[in-house]
C-alpha cells in the first residue's frame, strides 16, 4: 500500500502529473486489475490533495506470454481506467516485440505520451489519440464497424489490408476474418461465419496489428461482445 510503500514519503511534494507503464505481471488477473488500477489512481489523487491531476498510462505491448486471451483481457482492463477524468492511454501494439517483454522502441511511446500532455495540459491543438470503434451493424454475412475521432480516415501502417480481425457467431467461437477499410468504417467477414454477431481486433498477447488513423497513431485492441472472460474470478 502507498502509506507503507516507497511513494509515501513523496506525498507532500507537488508535481504536474503521472505517466505509468505497468501491467505485465497482472496478465492472468484482468478482472482484479480492472478494479485495482483505477482504485490506485483515485487513491493517489486523494493523498495528494484530491485534485484530478493528469494520469497517462501505456497499454502493455505485444509479447508472447503464452496466454493470448489473458493478455488481451488485461489490455481491456487497462482501457477501462479511461472512465476516470483526466486520464489518457497510449497504445503500443505497433511498436512492441513479441519476443522481448521490454521492446526497444521507446521513443514512439514517449512521443505519444507527450501528445496527451501537449493537448490536455498545455492546450496545444494536436491529435493525441487514434480513432476508436464507436459502433457496429450487421450487413448480411459481414459486420460493419464505425470509428470516431479526429485521426480519421482509417488507414494501415503498412499499406496492406487490415489484419488481426476475428468474427464470431452465436456459438461464441471466433474465426479469422478479412477486413476492408471504407473511410471511417471497416467491413469484416469470414467465410465460415454466415451469421456474425461479434467482432474482436488484435485480441492476442503477441498481436502486432496494422490498423491506424491518418495521423499515424494505431487503433487499440477491442471486442464488441461482452461474453465471460477467461480471467474472470482470477484474484
Amino acid at each position: 500500500q502507498l502509506a507503507n510503500g516507497m511513494l509515501a514519503p513523496f506525498v507532500p511534494y507537488a508535481f504536474q502529473g503521472v505517466i505509468w507503464y505497468q501491467g505485465e505481471s497482472n496478465v492472468t488477473r484482468a478482472s482484479q486489475y480492472e478494479l485495482l488500477f483505477p482504485a490506485m489512481i483515485e487513491d493517489w489523487r486523494a493523498r495528494w490533495g484530491g485534485d484530478a491531476f493528469p494520469f497517462y498510462f501505456v497499454q502493455i505491448a505485444p509479447y508472447d506470454y503464452g496466454m493470448p486471451m489473458q493478455c488481451a483481457e488485461l489490455r481491456e482492463a487497462q482501457t477501462s481506467a479511461l472512465r476516470l477524468p483526466e486520464t489518457g492511454m497510449v497504445v503500443t501494439m505497433d511498436v512492441g516485440d513479441p519476443k522481448d517483454i521490454h521492446p526497444r522502441a521507446k521513443q514512439p511511446v514517449g512521443e505519444r505520451l507527450a501528445l496527451l500532455a501537449k493537448r490536455n495540459v498545455y492546450g496545444r491543438d494536436v491529435i493525441a489519440e487514434a480513432p476508436s470503434m464507436a459502433g457496429m451493424t450487421i450487413d448480411g454475412d459481414a459486420v460493419v464497424l464505425r470509428f470516431t475521432g479526429r485521426c480519421l480516415p482509417l488507414t494501415t501502417n503498412d499499406d496492406a489490408a487490415p489484419t488481426h480481425f476475428e468474427v464470431a457467431g452465436a456459438d461464441q467461437v471466433y474465426h479469422p476474418a478479412t477486413a476492408r477499410i471504407d473511410g471511417d468504417m471497416v467491413r469484416v467477414r469470414s467465410d465460415v461465419v454466415s451469421d456474425p454477431v461479434a467482432v474482436r481486433y488484435a485480441w492476442h498477447d503477441a498481436a502486432v496489428p496494422n490498423l491506424a488513423g491518418a495521423c499515424g497513431l494505431p487503433v487499440g485492441p477491442f471486442r464488441t461482445d461482452r461474453w465471460p472472460r477467461v480471467t474472470d474470478g482470477n484474484w
